[in-house]
């Protein structure tokens, strides 16, 4: 293999540097007007504040409901994830592993609908909530179970499509194996097919997490007060007399580093489900 030449990988490096400056610029703005206090990000930037203080962190739980909202969000994400992965597994399995009548139309179908924009849907669902509360009694408008349907809709076809490229990449061999030693198919899907295919379902699972956290036009429609989630409520830090920026920026990094410090442990996952099945 061929060495690039130094110009080449001296270009590469200052692009790489230039880069990754771009990429941590808005988090060093973050930081530093979260450190500040609210008359010195309302008046010309600056980096270095004229008086550090931690003031913004404590007031972010007063000024607003943020545990609430950080609670709804985590039952959003955490119920959409669940339910996406569950589905996405039995209907992969079926897709990857089994002949059936319409097997194709299936595909096609689930992949068509990611051709659509998510706003399209958007007034169908909330007069189909709105019409289903009306007529059953069943809450799904302002309510967190519908927020997660909701959800589902977008997440659902996506991991579907990747599971079933993750499952085609692993050896029929092993199902054969299991049949062998007479294992029907559930029990080869738990006890063989899933635990090879942790991978795939640990992406499946951090791309929807990912999708539900920070969604916010369904969120702002979909929800009220009580079951508001966080990416709706940091917009309760803006008053008809003010914007509190230094508690917004301190907000958006509370929630934000779980979420990274989550998405980096379980970076590896996630590429090894989205390349898997590429290259056979």
């Amino acid at each position: 293999m061929i060495d690039p030449p130094a110009s080449f990988r001296w270009f590469r490096r200052a692009f790489l540097v230039l880069l990754t400056a771009f990429t941590l610029t808005p988090v060093l703005v973050m930081l530093s007007s979260s450190l500040k206090p609210l008359q010195d990000v309302q008046g010309p930037f600056r980096w270095i504040p004229s008086e550090v203080t931690l003031r913004p962190y404590v007031d972010i739980w007063r000024t607003i409901p943020l545990g609430r909202y950080v609670v709804n969000s985590l039952i959003v994400a955490v119920g959409s994830t669940i339910c996406s992965v569950a589905i996405a597994i039995l209907a992969g399995y079926a897709v990857s592993r089994f002949r059936f009548r319409g097997r194709r139309i299936f595909t096609v179908t689930v992949l068509s609908t990611q051709m659509f924009p998510g706003i399209l849907f958007l007034l169908p669902l909330f007069l189909l909530f709105v019409n289903i509360g009306n007529t059953t009694g069943v809450a799904l408008y302002g309510s967190r179970g519908g927020l997660i349907l909701t959800y589902l809709t977008f997440s659902l076809p996506f991991s579907i499509w990747m599971l079933v490229g993750y499952l085609d990449s692993i050896p029929r061999e092993l199902d054969e194996a299991a049949a062998v030693d007479g294992c029907g198919p559930v029990r080869t899907l738990l006890r063989i097919v899933v635990p090879a295919a942790m991978p795939g379902i640990i992406a499946v699972a951090v791309y929807s997490f990912m999708t539900a956290w920070g969604e916010v036009l369904f969120a702002s429609v979909l929800t009220n007060d009580t079951t508001r989630t966080l990416a709706v409520g940091l917009q309760g830090y803006a008053t008809q007399t003010d914007v509190y920026w230094n508690q917004v920026m301190a907000a958006s990094l509370v929630v934000s580093v779980p979420v990274v410090a989550g998405f980096l442990l379980l970076q590896r996952f996630l590429v090894a489900g989205l390349t898997a099945g590429a290259v056979k």
